[in-house]
Order: structure tokens, then sequence, then C-alpha cells
């Protein structure tokens, strides 16, 4: 079975991570969509992270295709971090503000030491990109967050689905976006 790809094209990139347009509740650089601005059933590159999640998520390897692979691989890789975290959490309210504390809470980017994939991400030009792919993460991170919740807590009992959280103990690439050890 092969592993799955962005099917999303760009022009824009910071270092070699695409810097995808996607759907937000949140302010960052990635300027709100509407659902008009949309083509009727086209995803963006959450909704593709959250499709195939499931099955991305037991490989050890992973070709890089484009720019926007880099986007789906930390994607894939936080939606593990969310899944850790919502183990813990018995009501969506409490699911809901740990996903935001984990989003905004300090994180590495490309070329800081302590990134798992600086192997594969390049640094960001300058100070200023660097600075812009920090808030563009953050914003990825929120909006993910938020939309793994909604997969997870059931809309009508509130309760979690095991057959999301018994992927929390999956490692994508045997990587966390956490560390070594945790």
């Amino acid at each position: 079975m092969p592993v799955y790809h962005s099917k999303i094209q760009t022009e824009k990139s910071i270092g070699n991570m695409a810097f995808v347009t996607f759907k937000t509740k949140f302010r960052g650089p990635i300027i709100t969509l509407n659902k008009s601005d949309l083509v009727d059933g086209e995803m963006d590159i959450i909704d593709e992270a959250l499709m195939y999640f499931k099955a991305n998520v037991f490989f050890k390897q992973y070709e890089i295709q484009s720019d926007a692979d880099r986007v789906l691989i930390y994607l894939t890789l936080y939606i593990s971090e969310c899944l850790k975290k919502l183990q813990k959490c018995t009501s969506k309210e409490q699911a809901t503000q740990e996903m935001y504390a984990l989003a905004i809470k300090r994180f590495d980017i490309p070329g800081d030491p302590g990134f798992v994939l600086n192997s594969v991400y390049a640094k960001p030009a300058s100070v200023e990109e660097a600075d812009l792919l920090r808030q563009y993460l953050t914003q990825l991170r929120q909006e993910c967050g938020l939309r793994v919740v909604d997969k997870v807590f059931d809309k009508e009992t509130g309760k979690p689905s095991k057959w999301w959280l018994c992927f929390a103990k999956r490692k994508f690439m045997d990587i966390s976006l956490s560390g070594h050890g945790q």
C-alpha cells in the first residue's frame, strides 16, 4: 500500500515548507477562507492530513514529492501529539482547551536545534521568514487541533472515539514532535 501525498499545489514556500492556504477561524498569516472561496468538495491541507492520518501513521518512511508533503508530515506528527493529549480528556470542552494550550505552547521550527526533522526541512532564510513560519505553524496547529477535537469527540454523546484514540500510541516515521522519549 503506497503512502498518501498531498494533492495541493502551491508556489509559495518558507524554506522548503509550502505556505498553503486553509480554512481557519484563527488569526495569523493565512487569511481566513470562506466556504464560498472553495470549490465544492475541495479539501485544504488540514482536511488532507486528517483524511490520510490513519493510513499514513503506519509508515516508517515517507518519500517527499512536494513542499506540501512537508506540511502534511508536520500535521501528521502534530495530530499524533493531539491524540496523546486527548486520551486524558473526558469532555469536548476540556479537549478544546487542551488543544489550544498545545497549539500556542513554545515549539521548535525548522532550523531550531530541537526540531526533530531538521534533515528534511530547510532553515528559514531570515529572521523575518522564521517569524512568519512560526506564526503560520501556530495558526495551522490551532485550526488542526480544533478539527481533531471535532473528529474525536462524538457530537451527540460528547464521548471520545476509541477509533481515533487507538492511534495515539502510533509514531509516524518513528518520530515524535515532542522529542525523544516523550
